[in-house]
This record gives structure tokens, sequence and C-alpha cells, in this order.
């Protein structure tokens, strides 16, 4: 079992992984590569105290290397829920499962955008997981909306269970498809449906399904642990970054304004040392 299961590799997860291990706790980073963020894209950051003019790359690079250097494990994977099990949690990572005694999410900005009918219809026909609620629909009709590559993998399963599978990716370049999906173009407007999901609506077109797949970059974070309080639209913590689970703290950008690397990386490590605080208090209660 982990001490410390980290959701999210940018500044905040990486500051909270350091910190874990150096107090020698058990810990894994969950989340897409360090590369794909946000950081990484900025041609220049100039309010980092000791890295003057240095290029977001140069300093996510940094920021790698420290914590590879410290012996921090990576495991590069979509967490798709979180349970509470009472006094540890379990993490469904693609249905691979941990658990652990604690939580620190770093998910970044919140940019998950909902499309109409998504949260109604969640369970009931739509679903962030083919690999984990494709077999529900067998020999039916289902869409992919895909927003990262990783989808592909999604889309080629269903196509040999389901009798027919639209695929619609909002990313750049699809590269491996299975010839009998259907490859769609468009903007989904709305999943429709009253008790199950029916229909999509592509711009004009409605497509008559039976189940919609979301493969999106990163879960709502609300749909990550059930129940999550949040706070105009990040998670609310207090000064220790607590959530209103016990056991489960959030750090950076998913705790709100101000955007900074600074911040980020100040909270992650606030985070962990609060988790280790909270480790050893357990550990006492338990003897």
């Amino acid at each position: 079992m982990l001490d410390i299961a980290i959701i999210g590799a940018g500044p905040a997860g990486l500051s909270a992984a350091i910190n874990g291990v150096i107090r020698n706790k058990k810990v894994i980073v969950f989340g897409r590569n360090p590369k794909s963020s946000y950081l990484y894209k900025a041609e220049k950051v100039d309010n980092y105290l000791g890295l003057p003019n240095i290029s977001g790359p140069g300093m996510v690079e940094q920021f790698i290397k420290h914590a590879q250097a410290l012996g921090v494990e990576f495991h590069e994977g979509r967490i798709l829920e979180v349970f509470s099990m009472g006094d540890y949690y379990t993490l469904n990572v693609e249905n691979e499962f941990y658990e652990a005694k604690t939580v620190i999410i770093a998910t970044g900005i919140p940019k998950a955008k909902y499309i109409p009918g998504e949260k109604e219809l969640l369970g009931k026909g739509v679903s962030y997981c083919g690999t984990c609620d494709g077999p529900l629909f067998r020999g039916k009709t289902t869409m992919v909306i895909g927003e990262i590559e990783e989808a592909e993998e999604d889309v080629n399963f269903l196509q040999e269970i389901c009798s027919k599978v639209y695929f619609l990716p909002t990313y750049k370049e699809v590269k491996n498809v299975h010839p009998k999906v259907e490859i769609i173009e468009g903007t989904p407007k709305e999943i429709l449906g009253d008790s199950v999901v029916s229909a999509v609506r592509i711009d004009d077109q409605e497509i008559k399904v039976d189940g919609v797949f979301l493969i999106k970059e990163t879960i709502p974070v609300t749909q990550l642990i059930k129940g999550l309080e949040m706070e105009d639209k990040t998670i609310k913590v207090n000064r220790r970054l607590e959530t209103n689970f016990p056991g489960v703290f959030a750090a950076g950008d998913c705790t709100g304004r101000p955007y900074q690397v600074t911040k980020a990386v100040g909270e992650g490590a606030v985070a962990a040392l609060e988790a280790v605080s909270y480790l050893h208090r357990m550990e006492n209660k338990n003897k």
C-alpha cells in the first residue's frame, strides 16, 4: 500500500512527491507526462526564485530531473475514480487498482468542460472508460469522443465487441484506428436521452447511439472523488490544504488562483508535509 498517491505530474505534484520521498514515504505520481503541461509550452518564466529567464521546457526538465534523482516513481495513466475504503483509498488507474493511505490531488487548472447532457446521463450510457464499461454495450452502437490519442485504444477495443462504433477525435492526428470504425468530424453539442442515452447531436446532426465514451485528458475532479467539496469551480481546502475527505489533500492550480508556478510548488510541499503528519497521527492512533 502507498503512503501517498499523487494525482498530477505538474509542479505541485512533483513538489509534493519530492517532499514525501524525503520524509521516507512510499509515493507514486499518477498522471500524464509532465511535458504535456501548460508550463512546458511557456516560452519564458521570469518570476520563479533562483531560476531567472528560464524557459517552460527548461523548468519542467529541471523539476523532472530533481524528482528522478530522489527516486520518485511515476505511473503514466488517467485516474478514473478514487474510492474511500474507510481508513484508506483505492485508485482506479485505467482498470489497474492501487491502494493508498493518503491522496494529494494536483490536477492543475480545472479545464474539463461538460457537454450538455453529460452529467445528467453519466452512468446511464455516458462513461469515461471504454475498457471499464465497454462490455455493457456488447452488440450495440457506441460513440467515442476523444480529446487525447489514448482514446484510440478504447475505440479499437469497442469495435471488437460493438455492432457499430463512431469516433469523433478532437485532437490533431488520428494514428491507429481500426478501419471498421467510422471517424466523424464536428463539434459535440449535446448528449440526448431521457433515462438513458439515445443519441448525440454533432453540430446539426443527430446520431443514434446506445452509449457515449468521453476520453478526456483529465476526469473532472467532481467525478474523481464523489462528494468532493468545491468552491468557485475549484477544490475547497483549508490552510493545511485538507479537503472534506480525511487524508485527501489538494495543491496547485486545482485549488484556485493565483495560477503561478511558485504557488503550486509551495502548496505541493505543504500538502506533502501535512500528509506525512496525518500518517503519523494515524499510526499513533492505531498503536
